[in-house]
């Protein structure tokens, strides 16, 4: 059973990396095309929370003492994070095809704007993990 265990940490610290990791490298460069990095930062967010679960069965399951809650305020943060791209990055994105050279900046702008509030409500996700154990 350890090696279950090994195997879902390992996949959902990368997959919550390489979700994090993208969204504050595109918030900080506007110059990077979001879109293109759309679907695999969704597709990331969607392993994170599958195996987020899984973890929260095995480790956490009948209890919610302060560590619990400390983890379930990243759970919710990384929620409205996935919210805020799906909102803002995901429909400007849909939208970009065939729109006029205006129209594009100011869709890029506002998936800039999605991922930089993103990226914030990712740290404070990646720093309640973190700090989840001290409580």
């Amino acid at each position: 059973m350890q090696y279950v265990y090994i195997v879902v940490i390992g996949l959902h610290v990368m997959a919550g990396v390489f979700w994090a990791g993208t969204t504050i490298a595109v918030a900080r460069d506007p110059d990077i095309r979001a879109e293109r990095f759309f679907r695999p930062q969704m597709g990331a967010a969607g392993l994170a929370f599958l195996t987020g679960l899984l973890l929260w069965y095995f480790f956490h399951e009948g209890a919610f003492g302060s560590m619990e809650k400390v983890l379930a305020l990243g759970i919710l943060t990384a929620l409205i994070a996935a919210g805020v791209q799906g909102a803002l990055v995901g429909s400007a994105s849909r939208q970009l095809a065939g729109a006029d050279a205006a129209t594009q900046t100011e869709l890029r702008a506002k998936m800039t704007t999605g991922e930089r509030i993103a990226g914030g409500l990712l740290v404070i996700t990646v720093l309640c993990m973190a700090t989840a154990k001290l409580f």
